[in-house]
């Protein structure tokens, strides 16, 4: 077990904030440097969904059910420690089809669904889907019900994981981090504008800003910036009772009774402003699900950079030719539900050498033959 020395981590996303909380709980506190603050990028902007079944690789699925799990152990654990509820829950959803041709692939979902403990899905003809939702598109050929997902409010997610983790002994402090101090295959520092930081341990959560550390380490990190921007919308009405899943755009039903609706994906590199041609895709998606979108006001258009390797699994686990550098990054869409097996993984190795996790696939080295 690390007990010499500091751990720093770079980045307080939720991956991060996630490291340093299961250190914490390891009896390690580390300091977490961020430039911006906790949760101020994609993980305080995204959805929240907790969905380990679909839209995610073959091989990310172990990891993505170890990391529901660990969730819904970590609702409890981080509600005791704050005193505050993340509006942590499980969630309905209806995927609706629109043409017989999306029908085989909802089959694999729903088959997916049925075989898993704790989740269960059922066809619905329209007349049912209307029953559930009467403000749905009379368009719809069929819809799947599908149940067992979780949500959390990603922010407050983010910030209690920080807000944990400073209980059981980690320290945050701003600072914006340039580079890492070396000797021979060991960092020895961290290398702040603000100043200097001796470690024995460093691990690098910078989310879609992880490339940056290449020349740091002379390994590759191949991440790219995934922009992603939703809508916060203001429905009249009552409040919507299931998430609903389309074509061209989603509707989830968030904290303060509003409808989020996303969210586009564009490689558009560190582009983080909002797009008049996200919004118009966006608001047209919501309405072809939900006519009475029409007539929703939107009360907020975020934007996120989720970070993305071209393998679309994470980055986990020690770099490459740097005997105490850690990787954790590459979470894409899915980074806030991957975030707690990220961080129980790093702490893992961090204290114990090995993990149970299945983060094989993630390995840092998978990308060794690439230039840095």
């Amino acid at each position: 077990m690390n007990q010499a020395g500091e751990v720093v981590i770079v980045g307080a996303g939720a991956a991060g904030c996630a490291v340093a909380y299961f250190l914490a709980r390891a009896g390690i506190k580390a300091i977490v440097v961020e430039r911006e603050g906790v949760g101020t990028q994609a993980s305080g902007f995204a959805a929240g969904g907790l969905n380990p079944l679909h839209g995610i690789p073959a091989p990310l699925m172990p990891l993505a059910m170890e990391s529901f799990k660990l969730h819904v152990t970590l609702w409890d654990e981080l509600k005791s420690a704050t005193g505050r509820d993340c509006q942590s829950r499980i969630v309905s959803m209806l995927k609706l089809a629109f043409d017989e041709t999306e029908l085989p692939a909802f089959q694999e979902i729903h088959d997916l669904f049925e075989a898993s403990e704790g989740f269960s899905a059922h066809w619905l003809e329209p007349a049912e889907v209307h029953t559930l939702e009467p403000r749905l598109t009379p368009d719809i050929v069929r819809g799947l019900y599908l149940y067992g997902n979780g949500v959390v409010d990603s922010y407050l997610y983010t910030t209690q994981l920080a807000k944990a983790a400073e209980a059981f002994g980690a320290t945050f402090r701003r600072g914006h981090v340039r580079g890492l101090q070396r000797s021979a295959s060991r960092v020895t520092a961290v290398v702040m504008e603000e100043g200097t930081v001796a470690c024995d341990t460093v691990i690098l959560a910078m989310g879609p800003w992880a490339n940056a550390a290449e020349p740091w380490l002379g390994c590759p990190i191949p991440i790219e910036p995934l922009k992603g921007e939703i809508l916060r919308l203001a429905l009249p009405g009552t409040t919507l009772a299931h998430d609903i899943l389309g074509p061209d755009a989603s509707l989830y039903s968030r904290s303060g009774g509003l409808v989020w609706c996303g969210a586009t994906t564009e490689w558009r590199g560190f582009d983080q402003e909002p797009s008049d041609l996200a919004r118009r895709f966006l608001l047209q998606g919501a309405i072809k699900l939900m006519p009475a979108m029409a007539g929703a006001s939107v009360a907020q258009h975020t934007v996120c950079l989720r970070p993305v390797a071209p393998d679309d699994l994470p980055i986990i686990g020690k770099a490459p030719a740097c005997d105490n550098v850690y990787l954790a990054t590459g979470g894409g869409k899915k980074g806030i539900l991957l975030s707690p097996g990220i961080g129980k993984a790093i702490a893992d190795l961090i204290t114990e050498g090995k993990t149970s996790l299945s983060i094989g696939a993630s390995a840092p080295e998978r990308f060794a033959g690439v230039s840095a």
